[in-house]
């Protein structure tokens, strides 16, 4: 007897009322948080004059995620993690609203910035972990991430960019943090009263990196993280953006464009992957996805004009949407009581390959003096470990279900 696969619809998605209230409470602090990045960078570059600044204080949103990401993720397995997203929440609009009070100092704001960047950690490990719970069936939870990653994560963080600026210039800095710290609290309430309580999955005794220990005894869970942390080669060229377009000779106003190339493609591959592609033939996809991005990065070396550069860059963020199938395969996989651990871990891996990525593409792109060549020998470099993986993956031959 023949087994036929049907896609679930969207409103079958959200139909859910769970769903909705995490997804609703996801957008909401994800436009918030784009408005304040733009806003800091606005708000300490136009006090200090400084490059550097604005910069470094944009840097240490990523030093949380380096540095107590894996461990803060372990608190979405210890407490109710609808209570974790709402004291995560609430603190992260403490820590904004401080920082849009006037004449703030520096040193106190950058202080903030790490706070609220710290209190993400168990935020984004309840909320991912919470988001498997919530929904019945693989082949629908699958359909729930492609809405999360295609609207909440990219569509938002598209628009939040673009528009952060123009409506910081209308409104002023101090307001548009003001915005954040209410989308914060709106964000808990939405949390509070629609989502139903659940009890501890693994109970404050939980060894606290037992999860970690879990995720590297599993071959599937170590192939899959491997593909996925090869996006740090994947964004090299975002960090590249504006030496590329001086080298493309296109003008500053390239520079957005270039930056946009990627999270676009990201949405058009999500789109295409979710509308005609059933859940287990993605995850078996993962592999050669991966190692499509990579070569499609790798023709940089023909150092395109722009316009072949942006194509380029489309086509490699519509094939890195394999992510979506593979945050999906974590989650599923996990056994609940390690969602909230296991999420930190690939999370904190993403993390250190993307800093690690755009580092390395910075060094050797100050060698050679050629960003396009850069960006095709760290993706060529890439595909002696993205080839084997994929292989790897191939033989392993992943189900989408639980196990």
């Amino acid at each position: 007897m023949t087994t036929v696969l049907t896609r679930p619809r969207m409103r079958d998605v959200l139909g859910n009322r769970e769903f909705r209230a995490l997804w609703l409470a996801e957008s909401q602090s994800t436009a918030g948080d784009q408005l304040a990045k733009v806003a800091l960078m606005v708000l300490v570059y136009s006090r200090t004059g400084s490059a550097l600044w604005a910069a470094g204080v944009f840097a240490l949103t990523f030093l949380p995620a380096l540095a107590g990401g894996l461990g803060l993720s372990q608190i979405a397995d210890r407490f109710p993690r609808r209570t974790v997203l709402v004291v995560s929440s609430c603190g992260q609009a403490v820590c904004v609203g401080l920082m849009a009070v006037p004449g703030m100092p520096l040193v106190v704001l950058c202080v903030l910035v790490v706070l609220t960047q710290f209190l993400l950690a168990p935020a984004n490990a309840a909320q991912n972990a919470l988001a498997r719970e919530v929904i019945e069936g693989d082949e629908t939870y699958v359909r729930s991430q492609d809405l999360r990653r295609q609207i909440s994560n990219n569509t938002i963080q598209l628009v939040g960019l673009a528009g952060g600026g123009l409506l910081i210039a209308a409104i002023g800095t101090s307001p548009a943090l003001a915005i954040d710290a209410a989308t914060c609290v709106l964000a808990a309430l939405t949390v509070w009263f629609l989502l139903s309580p659940r009890p501890s999955p693994g109970g404050q005794f939980t060894s606290w990196f037992a999860s970690s220990g879990w995720v590297f005894k599993q071959p599937r869970m170590r192939v899959m993280f491997i593909l996925s942390w090869l996006v740090g080669l994947a964004v090299i060229a975002e960090g590249l953006a504006a030496p590329l377009a001086d080298e493309l000779h296109a003008g500053r106003a390239a520079v957005g464009w270039l930056l946009a190339a990627d999270p676009l493609g990201f949405i058009l591959g999500a789109y295409v992957l979710s509308r005609f592609f059933h859940a287990q033939t993605r995850l078996r996809m993962v592999g050669i996805l991966c190692t499509a991005s990579l070569t499609t990065l790798v023709l940089f070396f023909i150092r395109p004009s722009l316009p072949v550069a942006l194509i380029l860059l489309v086509v490699a963020g519509a094939t890195g949407a394999y992510h979506i199938s593979v945050i999906s395969a974590v989650s599923t996989w996990t056994p609940p009581e390690f969602r909230g651990g296991t999420n930190g871990v690939f999370r904190t891996g993403l993390r250190v390959s993307q800093g690690l990525g755009i580092a390395a593409g910075g060094a050797v792109a100050q060698l050679i003096g050629s960003s396009a060549i850069t960006i095709a020998a760290l993706a060529f470099a890439g595909l002696f470990i993205s080839v084997p993986a994929t292989l790897a993956w191939a033989r392993l031959k992943p189900t989408i279900e639980a196990t």
